[in-house]
């Protein structure tokens, strides 16, 4: 059994696709007000929103427990609606060495289609697949849907 794995899910939204990359890529303290539930808060602890290389901090909820994560824009592709960032702490290095996010917004007939990736790197064999994350970042992208449609 490999450790190393990756999930996708594919989310169809009727907000466009340059409005929502533009919350991922440099407004993600947004989402707390958007999804509350699920993200608590996100703070800019270097840099500046919306750099690649800045580091921000987030307070959520996975799986009904409280927890935290520090990552790092790894990179923002504005012509393709493309953000990627790189887990550096947190509870998921727990169980993973590596951890990455990619979110990608493309535009479609009636809004766009939104593509998560999540690339990781197991610390063991015992560690399960990151399921919930990806159910995480689905319910997130719902709610900024909704959020995003309301304000059109």
């Amino acid at each position: 059994m490999s450790l190393t794995g990756q999930l996708e899910t594919d989310i169809e939204i009727k907000a466009s696709a340059d409005k929502f990359h533009d919350v991922f890529s440099c407004r993600p303290h947004h989402m707390s007000n958007v999804t509350p539930e699920h993200i608590q808060g996100c703070d800019l602890h270097e840099g500046e929103w919306g750099k690649v290389g800045s580091i921000i901090f987030w307070n959520y909820m996975h799986d009904g427990v409280a927890e935290t994560a520090k990552q790092v824009i790894e990179a923002i592709d504005d012509e393709n609606y493309s953000t990627t960032f790189r887990m550096i702490e947190g509870h998921l290095l727990d169980k993973y060495k590596i951890f990455d996010i990619t979110v990608q917004s493309t535009p479609k007939d009636g809004g766009s289609m939104v593509h998560w990736t999540l690339k990781y790197e197991k610390l063991s064999e015992d560690v399960s697949e990151p399921k919930g994350i990806l159910q995480l970042v689905t319910n997130m992208t719902k709610d900024l849907d909704a959020h995003l449609t309301e304000q059109a």
